[in-house]
């Protein structure tokens, strides 16, 4: 079996791609290498996945339409998981139209290398973020999720219609995931678990928003490769009971899913800094600012349908999840 990965020098994609290899899977890693956050961070995690001689890593930008239709073309990949994404909410007031180049023409060039070379399953990123203005908790994939209150939102929304269509249109079996605040080993720099360590250490103030009363569903690496993997290799089906007079925007008469990951618990952001503070042994310096724009006071997933349909549901706490970071992040960088 070939899996084509995307944005396998990403934290989510490195972590997916050794579990792939782990398993016996042949992985074709694609990544551009773009210089969102320090390049020799994704080089560090790249360069682990080329010791295993069943990958193959490719340097092709989503954007390059040819360069990824060749892509395909040289290979039958069985299941592709699109990770390669431009990330970050408060990123996408400052740069836009890297979330349109990015997530929305590059994600259709995956579409259209799907849909050409028979592959068996896609399965594709989505976020938290697309929840937006909605406030009932917990955030439920049956829900209606039509008011983003970000570009990057709004991307991967679009990223879950466009996959719709193309599954209705072609048969092309298609699950969006949408992950809640992932964290653990080889993070990424600009998010907060990566910031707040770093300040900590260094005696600097970190930024605390929303004056520290934000929520959280903060999900760990390990748990979000679990129920990826567990999603690529059951594809969907159609929903014979799906209705167009109540129609449930997780599921399709399409061959089409729509999933929460997430560890099913709202944490307070305080919190999650305690048991920072904890694991370090050092105070932080605390900024307390206000919310930022784009951002949500509060995610909580609803895991029911991930439970029922794969058996898996996240349970690794966050004084588990912590420790393992600030592990890594003392021997990475040696502090």
């Amino acid at each position: 079996m070939k899996v084509l990965v995307t944005g396998a020098a990403g934290f989510i994609g490195y972590h997916l791609s050794a579990r792939l290899l782990a398993d016996g899977f042949e992985v074709v890693g694609l990544d551009a290498l773009t210089d969102y956050y320090d390049v020799n961070l994704k080089k560090a995690r790249l360069a682990r996945l080329q010791a295993n001689k069943a990958f193959t890593f490719v340097n092709v930008d989503l954007n390059d339409e040819s360069g990824v239709a060749t892509l395909f073309k040289a290979h039958s990949f069985d299941y592709v998981v699109n990770l390669a994404a431009q990330a970050g909410v408060r990123y996408s007031l400052i740069n836009p139209k890297s979330y349109i180049n990015a997530n929305i023409n590059g994600f259709g060039h995956i579409l259209e290398g799907c849909r050409h070379t028979g592959v068996k399953h896609l399965v594709f990123a989505s976020s938290s973020s697309v929840y937006g203005l909605n406030t009932k908790m917990p955030f439920s994939v049956h829900d209606n999720v039509d008011h983003p209150i970000s570009l990057y939102a709004a991307s991967k929304k679009a990223n879950e219609l466009m996959a719709h269509s193309y599954s209705y249109l072609f048969k092309l079996p298609c699950t969006g995931l949408r992950f809640f605040t992932v964290y653990g080993p080889w993070g990424r720099p600009d998010m907060a678990l990566f910031l707040f360590t770093k300040g900590i250490l260094e005696g600097t103030p970190i930024n605390v928003f929303n004056h520290g009363k934000m929520k959280r569903d903060f999900t760990y690496i390990d748990d979000i490769i679990e129920g990826v993997v567990r999603v690529m290799l059951k594809a969907p089906t159609p929903n014979d009971e799906w209705s167009s007079l109540s129609p449930d925007p997780s599921s399709s008469p399409a061959p089409y899913k729509i999933y929460n990951i997430g560890n099913n618990n709202c944490v307070e952001l305080e919190r999650y800094i305690e048991v920072l503070e904890e694991q370090l042994g050092a105070k932080a310096i605390k900024n307390y600012m206000d919310m930022q724009p784009g951002d949500v006071p509060a995610t909580y997933a609803d895991v029911d349908d991930l439970i029922r349909d794969v058996g898996f549901k996240p349970s690794t706490t966050i004084e588990t999840g912590i420790a393992n970071f600030v592990a890594w992040y003392r021997e990475y960088y040696n502090c």
